[in-house]
């Protein structure tokens, strides 16, 4: 190898080498920002939330410097910023000059590379070592970022007056919209606030400003970088005056950002920020009627149903206003009573599993397990409901057993595999109210857990969600046609309705309205009521939290229902009368769709062959056929009939409400009936503990006691603990004033058939 090729290999050598100790240096030497202002962008990165940093300064984060301001500020601060390597000679030298003729440094000569040093090192006192060392600081700035990542460090961290520090919180501050919108003027306005941050600032010294910023202006005319209509123009702007506060339309999901990214200071999110300020408002507005009602708080969600990405966060209302207390709680990540928002998933994994079908006749009767006693949100009862109409309507006493038949241990593990995390005691601790509200939920996962379900009706991914797509499907169906909140009532009426599946749920006390609706593009969650756990009598999901979610919907785009997933369901034929699979005695049919693996447990129980006399009024043996009432035998044979019959003490309460239902007819003789269905009694339930109201004017309250029987003609007889006490015809209610104590009801028919009930009376009420 020639001589002069190893000199030049070994200059280069030498070069790498101190380039290369130079930028490992600048790793351990150079400052760094900061502390930074918590911020939160929408997906189109609209800042909709801040915080101000730990020193409480408005500092934002480096972004990309738009190029309106990068222009303004080489002009006006570094024109030869692209040309130097953090040092520019020239402009030293001139410094130089300047100082040395006024005895005193007047101009620094710095660069935009030097300021941003400066910046980073908290602006200490300006002194000749202090220069020197920011010129070195500066080259090891220059070799470890590129040109643009130093102008971003600098608009980062230059003063623009007061607490406003970097251009992102500036322009926020003066402008109200991020530094990317600003205009020529506005840009130039911004890049000349630096030099003299604490003398001149919108609002103060405004001539001063104005003047910079037309000269400024006047520059970038002259080099040409904007035209003579834009210069004109960007002079008749005026200046900003009082900063604006920064927005906050989203506090609560910048507070859970935080505490999930413990070391994150900018997020950018999915959030629409259009789409979150209606919310805001609607929530608002809503929370502030009914805080007229003692009802404070309210918070809603809306999510992408395929996506789940969230789009819109209010997680509570009047932060700071009317609700000083506890504004600041997140109440979409708060745990709180499910109420009745639970009951859909047990009804599709009762369809999967073929221990229920979709129009199948549930029990609606008053029901006692044991000690537990649960109600309809309404006390009355309908005997039996079509298992459909008993979801969308939320009935309690239906779901209460259909959870016990379900079993408790198998839900909860489909509600975990759901997405429910909160459910962690055991199936014992929670018993059969979990379903009415016994456990917690948040509002966060319970709408994640909605979409799923929507999610798997379309068959797309659903997390491993654990119905199937025919059993999300039918559910969801299920929940499209409940009865609407009053304004909403005609919503069928209108073809540009949009079809939602929705369930609302108040809990125990009055504590809770929710209310959760889902399409196939969007889900929307709602809760009202006081974050403190006070109830109120009008706090009901049909009067507050319903309303809402509608409202809330009729500002999303239009949505769109799922096909009919063929695939996954299958036909059933089934008794129109009850809706279990069809039997041998089920006359009239119907098809219904079930999920495709379901397998069905049992046949239609209700309808059966009964015997009767020719014209059908009477029910009978043969016996009762084969003589006349001189004894003479007939030569005739019975009328054999299938018949739709419900036991007594469910018929008692469905032919209340279904006009259309036929009852069987009675016996033509009493001695040869012996059917032990006859006869039950409806009220009071077995193992009940009462307490006898006081009446109005004093005296010692009463109980209306119920049986139910087949047979119209029936004549029951009633006693007391041994002592007869009255019989009943057509009508069979009686009233009674038991003493505090243990009794014994036993009622007897006329053909024989007695029933027993063991009741309690615990005390009278006061």
């Amino acid at each position: 190898m020639k001589l002069k090729h190893k000199k030049i290999l070994l200059t280069f050598s030498v070069l790498a080498g101190l380039y290369f100790f130079l930028f490992l240096l600048s790793l351990f030497i150079i400052p760094k920002g900061g502390p930074y202002s918590y911020a939160l962008y929408d997906k189109n990165k609209t800042l909709l939330a801040a915080q101000v940093a730990g020193d409480e300064q408005w500092r934002f984060e480096k972004t990309k410097v738009p190029k309106k301001f990068e222009k303004c500020i080489i002009q006006f601060e570094d024109k030869r910023f692209y040309s130097h390597l953090g040092i520019d000679l020239i402009s030293i030298s001139r410094a130089a000059v300047y100082n040395f003729k006024s005895k005193r440094i007047v101009s620094g000569g710095s660069t935009l590379t030097m300021q941003t040093i400066r910046l980073l090192e908290k602006n200490p006192k300006r002194t000749y070592l202090q220069k020197i060392k920011e010129a070195f600081l500066s080259v090891l700035l220059e070799i470890r970022y590129s040109k643009k990542t130093i102008l971003e460090l600098y608009s980062a961290n230059a003063p623009f007056g007061g607490n406003v520090v970097g251009l992102e919180a500036a322009s926020w501050r003066y402008f109200y919209r991020p530094s990317e919108s600003l205009t020529w003027a506005e840009s130039a306005t911004l890049a000349v606030l630096p030099n003299q941050p604490s003398l001149v600032y919108p609002g103060v010294n405004s001539a001063i400003l104005l003047e910079k910023r037309n000269d400024l202006l006047y520059k970038l005319f002259q080099k040409k970088i904007i035209d003579l209509e834009t210069y004109e123009l960007s002079l008749q702007e005026v200046l900003p005056s009082k900063p604006y506060d920064l927005p906050q339309f989203s506090y609560h999901y910048l507070e859970y950002l935080k505490s999930k990214h413990k070391k994150q200071t900018q997020f950018y999110t999915t959030l629409d920020a259009s789409l979150q300020k209606n919310t805001v408002r609607i929530i608002e507005n809503w929370s502030n009627t009914f805080s007229h009602k003692g009802i404070e708080n309210a918070c809603a969600i809306i999510i992408d149903t395929k996506t789940q990405d969230v789009l819109a966060y209010c997680a509570n209302t009047s932060m700071g206003r009317r609700n000083k207390k506890n504004g600041a709680v997140d109440l979409i990540q708060a745990k709180r009573s499910s109420g009745s928002l639970l009951k859909p998933f047990l009804f599709a994994a009762m369809l999967d599993s073929g221990k229920l079908m979709y129009e199948q006749l549930v029990i609606d009767v008053p029901t006692r397990i044991g000690n537990y006693k649960p109600d309809n949100n309404v006390p009355k009862y309908e005997g039996a409901v079509k298992a459909n109409e008993a979801l969308s309507r939320s009935l309690n006493i239906p779901a209460v057993r259909e959870l016990r038949e379900y079993g408790i241990n198998s839900f909860l593990d489909i509600l975990h595999k759901a997405g429910f995390t909160t459910f962690t005691r055991t199936s014992d601790e929670y018993g059969l109210p979990l379903i009415l509200g016994g456990g917690e939920i948040k509002l966060f996962e319970a709408v994640k857990a909605y979409a799923n379900m929507m999610n798997q009706a379309q068959k797309l991914p659903s997390k491993n969600f654990p119905c199937s797509t025919g059993a999300s499907y039918l559910t969801l169906m299920a929940l499209s046609e409940g009865t609407r909140p009053e304004e909403e009532a005609s919503w069928k009426n209108y073809a540009n309705s949009k079809c939602i599946a929705w369930k609302t749920g108040t809990s125990s006390g009055n504590r809770d309205a929710w209310a959760i609706g889902t399409t196939a593009e969007y889900t929307v969650g709602v809760w009202i009521g006081n974050a403190d756990g006070e109830g109120r009598a009008d706090l009901k999901s049909a009067q507050t939290s319903a309303p809402v979610l509608f409202d809330l919907f009729s500002i999303l785009p239009n949505t769109s229902w799922p096909y009919l997933p063929v695939l996954d369901l299958k036909v059933q034929k089934t008794c129109s009368h009850s809706g279990y699979p069809a039997g041998p005695y089920c006359d009239e049919l119907s098809e219904v769709y079930t999920p495709v693996n379901s397998h069905f447990q049992k046949i239609c129980p209700y309808c059966n062959t009964f015997t009767l006399t020719f014209d059908s009024k009477y029910q009978v043996s043969v016996e009762d056929l084969q003589k006349d009432e001189a004894g003479i035998y007939k030569d005739t044979l019975p009328l054999i009939k299938n018949y739709f019959a419900l036991p007594p003490n469910i018929e008692y309460w469905y032919k209340k409400v279904n006009i259309n239902y036929k009852t069987l007819p009675p016996y033509i003789d009493c001695h040869n009936s012996t059917s032990k269905d006859e006869l039950s009694i409806v009220f009071p339930e077995e193992g009940a503990n009462l307490i006898i109201p006081i009446e109005i004017d004093g005296s010692s309250g009463s109980m209306v006691m119920q049986c139910a029987t087949h047979s119209v003609n029936s004549v029951l007889y009633w006693d007391l603990d041994g002592e007869y006490i009255g019989s009943t015809e057509s009508v069979h209610e009686l009233k009674v004033n038991p003493k505090i104590g243990k009794h014994v009801l036993t009622v007897t028919d006329s053909f024989g058939n007695r029933k027993k009930r063991f009741f309690e009376v615990v005390k009278s009420a006061d």
